[in-house]
Formats: C-alpha cells, structure tokens, sequence
C-alpha cells in the first residue's frame, strides 16, 4: 500500500509510483502523466489523439521480472463512457480495441489531471474490451473524455488497437 493509496489529496503532489519493470526504460511518472524518455503521454494523445502507442526501449533483461521482450508499447485510450457496476467497480468503455494486446492493467495510469479521488477496481468493458480483463485500480472519479496511459510488454503497432470502425 503507497503513501498516495492510504491519502489520494497526496496525489497533488506526489505522483502514484510506477513499477519500474513494466514501463519502458527512462519512464517517470508525474501527477498528471507518464513521461517516457522525455516524451509526454498527454501531449502524444492530444497531438495524435487516441488511441495512441508509443514505443520504448524494455528495462534491463530480466530485471524485476521483465519480459523477454526487448520493447514495452505504452497505449493511451480515452474513456468514451464509465459507469458503476453491480459490484460497484467503474466499468470503462475504451476507444480502443485491446483484444490483440497485453496491457498491464495493475500498471494503468490516469493522465491529463490528477485525481484526489480514491482508487476503485475498474474493468474494460464493450466491443474493443479483452475478453478477460484484470482489474485496474484508478480513481473513483474516472469520467468520460479521460485519459489512461497502458503499458504493454512488446511491439504494438497502431492498427493492433485501432476500433474495428476506425480500421
């Protein structure tokens, strides 16, 4: 449990950590995005729009139980709606179809804003959502028009995440 979990008003000023092993070489997090090389994920959305890739250099081989691959893809999609469900998890419905990629769902990032909200288990749901989806945490406060920032282990081209109706 972080310092940010327990207090989120600390999400201000203090970014939520990333896992170093799962997002690519020179990565850092922000408190309203994810800075990879030098490059931002929010200015990447709103110069391409989403969804967008961005390719980086994996970490050390084998370091902290790393992929074998030699690149991580950071993905970022928009949030086209949310909703509670049931259980009370945030349901998000993504502009992007995940189906043929990996993302790492407890590494998922919401960037553009920083949220004092507290973090809730999120799923993907609708047509471009994976068919098994691991929980998320983001915060509670999650709406549409946001945006999450995905690391994904490997190379994943643009066309691997496009919605079928943009392909």
């Amino acid at each position: 449990m972080t310092l940010t979990a327990l207090i989120p008003s600390l999400r201000r000023t203090l970014p939520d950590p990333l896992a170093p092993h799962r997002w690519p070489a020179g990565t850092r997090a922000t408190t309203t995005d994810v800075v990879v090389v030098g490059a931002s994920m929010v200015e990447l959305a709103r110069r391409c729009g989403t969804p967008c890739v961005h390719l980086g250099v994996a970490p050390a081989p084998h370091a902290c139980g790393s992929t074998d691959s030699d690149t991580v893809t950071v993905v970022v999609v928009a949030v086209r709606t949310a909703a509670r469900g049931l259980d009370g998890a945030l349901l998000l419905e993504l502009d992007a179809d995940l189906h043929r990629v990996h993302p790492v769902w407890d590494e998922a990032r919401l960037v553009g804003r920083a949220s004092t909200a507290p973090a809730v288990v999120t799923h993907a749901v609708g047509p471009g959502a994976p068919r098994a989806t691991a929980a998320a945490h983001l915060p509670a406060d999650v709406t549409t028009g946001d945006l999450v920032a995905l690391p994904c282990p490997g190379s994943v081209a643009l066309h691997q995440v496009l919605p079928r109706s943009a392909r």
